[in-house]
């Protein structure tokens, strides 16, 4: 599928996939959005405390490499998780300006070590976070009671609804740890029905610019 690269509006680049209409992230701010979601109303509620995560979409690693950034920032230990079945090329990844966005042009390295680093093995990104890359198939996730926070990043509903179905958030269900906790950026009637019928404790919050609202779910119970 023909992709392109963009520049959203925060200035932070994504991939766009004109046969869809879809981009990776949000046109109104990739690096915006993904500290939004993911970072305030996900790793953040752990208040530093060791957190393993489990990230649905790798895609162009930014939301791995802010973790990273948290990380060193907060000093906290990070088990990081991305699965992916269509991994970007080198090119789109030379592509991606979120060092030089995010200030953080001394970090350019690991960005490149988050993309590089070999698929299926747990690697020491520092001293207090590893990443382990998946290239899998969302439908063929197995894990169970691993997790404590899962960023649920798929394409959106409109085009590939059947990664949010049912049978994919009782997936994410059992790879969290008990009172674990799932974000994305959805807020669709339709995802948050499947969460619950898993066994999810869901709550509508504030979305990223540009969209009204997201979601975050909890585990309350090991119902499976």
């Amino acid at each position: 599928m023909k992709r392109e690269i963009l520049t959203t509006l925060d200035g932070s680049t994504s991939i766009h996939l004109p046969d869809w209409n879809e981009t990776y992230h949000s046109k109104h701010g990739a690096i915006q959005e993904a500290y939004h979601v993911f970072i305030r109303n996900g790793l953040n509620t752990f208040n530093s405390q060791p957190v393993s995560i489990l990230e649905i979409g790798l895609g162009t690693g930014l939301n791995a490499f802010i973790t990273y950034l948290e990380s060193k920032k907060l000093n906290q230990k990070i088990d990081y998780y991305g699965v992916e079945a269509y991994p970007i090329s080198t090119d789109e990844i030379s592509q991606m300006n979120y060092d030089s966005v995010l200030n953080a042009n001394n970090e350019s390295k690991i960005f490149q070590i988050l993309h590089e680093c070999e698929w299926g093995k747990k690697i020491q990104i520092s001293s207090i976070f590893t990443l382990t890359k998946r290239k899998q198939f969302f439908e063929n996730i197995v894990d169970e009671n691993k997790f404590d926070l899962i960023y649920f990043d798929a394409f959106g509903y409109r085009v590939q609804p059947e990664l949010w179905s049912t049978d994919i958030f009782r997936r994410m269900y059992k790879s969290l740890k008990s009172k674990g906790t799932l974000v994305t950026y959805a807020a669709r009637g339709v995802v948050k029905r499947s969460m619950i019928e898993v066994g999810f404790k869901v709550e509508k919050l504030p979305g990223p610019p540009g969209k009204r609202e997201m979601f975050r779910a909890i585990k309350n119970e090991l119902k499976y």
